[in-house]
């Protein structure tokens, strides 16, 4: 009895063997393959985590500095996080407190490198789209329309979509473009919410140019109900 059990385990060491001898190296491959994807994987999060806690006390420092009304310190670590870390939101976070301390201390040339910056580089679409509203706002301040128009296509985040109509409106009415700054100004009061206090003022610009917002946002309606 016992002889026949050798004799089945041998026959199954000699298969495995077999198998190895064809299979082996493939299956080694394989294995260290899963297992550097899987330490290239937590190395990755390791490292995106030390990026952000990093980040994260430069951009204290940076508020600091920003509270204190230093535009001198507040680009000195702005420039600090975008090239140590400019993955990370922080950085996009930084960059627009930094252009607000420069417009704020008459620096408009450092406010929209700043954003800029952001603009291009910012891993988040919502911080891309907010640059570029921004730095809207200091073309129109510099007697720049059709700089703040190019700047307002660069908005791609529905989230501010609204928001950019409306500056769109204002940068067309400084251009004496009565007739598109209204259907721009439509596109914003449709787009924003009803319960948003802002809502209200760009009702006041669409009346001062003689149309009605609640017009607007009758035809808004009609229009997706035929949709």
């Amino acid at each position: 009895m016992s002889t026949q059990l050798d004799l089945q385990e041998q026959e199954q060491l000699d298969t495995l063997k077999q198998f190895w001898k064809q299979h082996g190296n493939l299956i080694t491959w394989l294995l260290v393959a899963a297992l550097a994807v899987y330490a290239g994987f937590n190395g990755w999060n390791y490292w995106q985590r030390d990026q952000a806690a990093k980040a994260g006390s430069m951009f204290t420092e940076l508020e600091r500095a920003a509270s204190a009304g230093d535009a001198t310190k507040t680009g000195r670590v702005f420039s600090d996080i975008k090239e140590r870390h400019p993955r990370t939101v922080y950085a996009a976070q930084a960059g627009l407190l930094a252009a607000k301390v420069h417009a704020d201390k008459a620096q408009p040339d450092a406010a929209r490198d700043a954003l800029k910056w952001v603009a291009e580089s910012a891993v988040d679409e919502d911080y891309r789209s907010l640059a570029q509203l921004r730095l809207a706002g200091l073309w129109m301040d510099a007697k720049k329309p059709e700089d703040a128009l190019k700047a307002l296509e660069g908005v791609k985040s529905p989230s501010f979509a609204a928001l950019a109509a409306d500056r769109r409106g204002d940068v067309l009415l400084s251009q004496g473009k009565r007739e598109d700054a209204k259907a721009a100004l439509q596109l914003a009061y449709k787009g924003l919410n009803e319960r948003m206090d802002y809502r209200q003022i760009v009702a006041a610009k669409l009346t001062a140019l003689g149309a009605s917002p609640e017009a607007a946002a009758s035809a808004a309606a009609a229009s997706g109900a035929t949709k």
